[in-house]
């Protein structure tokens, strides 16, 4: 499973991807007429990102008043947990800076169980996107950043998960990871995550070298099913990069 929209970037090292990654969204914010919207990916890969935001140059760059910050997934913890993906983005980033707290769409994991998150996140999409299905034309994000997990899935969609062909909701509860931390999650649907201009992932490391060289080579894994409606871009190290990219 290969696209034809798909871009490799290859850069020389972890911090060489989070300063290009960091103009392209600076980018892509531009763009948007009015206010933007955010994909956020948790995991340690974007780490540097966040950090590299919340810092000047960057964090002047950034509109902050009129950018919207979602969450791809999150393990269904609290957000002062440590395992919390938009817990690290809150305090690496968007507390730092300032970011105001009603342009920050958290999962509610306080909520009973994963599946009743699950629901109220998706109306909390939709009602922001203003219409209960997803238009091509009009995609939801302007950038969606992703991770590459060392068994092929992204966001929360793991191999062999009934919700890789999820086709209607936008959110979906995971009672049981596929991978560690082994704790229940909540994550965006592949039509979710495709709705926008970009779909940036960020891989780094040698140890992400063979399962990148499976998914680039359209092996059916998670990650290769993403396909966006607007660009796909993989931005990745040398480390990680095979051998026919190197």
């Amino acid at each position: 499973m290969t696209s034809d929209k798909r871009q490799v970037i290859v850069v020389a090292d972890a911090g060489a991807i989070a300063e290009t990654a960091a103009r392209r969204l600076l980018a892509r914010l531009k763009d948007a007429k009015s206010r933007a919207a955010v994909g956020l990916t948790g995991g340690s890969s974007p780490e540097r990102l966040y950090r590299l935001l919340a810092q000047a140059p960057w964090r002047g760059e950034v509109p902050w008043d009129r950018v919207h910050w979602f969450i791809g997934d999150d393990r269904f913890v609290l957000e002062t947990d440590p395992l919390s993906n938009m817990g690290m983005a809150r305090r690496l980033f968007l507390a730092p800076v300032g970011a105001p707290p009603g342009n920050i769409h958290p999962i509610p994991t306080d909520t009973n169980y994963p599946e009743a998150a699950a629901r109220l996140y998706e109306d909390e999409l939709k009602s922001f996107y203003g219409a209960d299905r997803l238009d091509p034309a009009r995609p939801l994000f302007d950038l969606v950043l992703m991770g590459l997990g060392p068994d092929g899935h992204t966001a929360s969609l793991f191999p062999n998960s009934r919700a890789l062909d999820e086709k209607e909701r936008w959110v979906v509860g995971v009672a049981k990871a596929g991978f560690e931390p082994h704790v229940p999650r909540v994550t965006l649907t592949f039509p979710a995550l495709a709705s926008t201009r970009e779909m940036l992932f960020e891989v780094d490391g040698t140890d992400k070298r063979d399962i990148l060289r499976r998914v680039l080579g359209g092996e059916d894994l998670p990650a290769a099913r993403a396909q966006p409606v607007g660009d796909l871009v993989w931005l990745i190290d040398r480390a990680a990069a095979p051998k026919e990219y190197s």
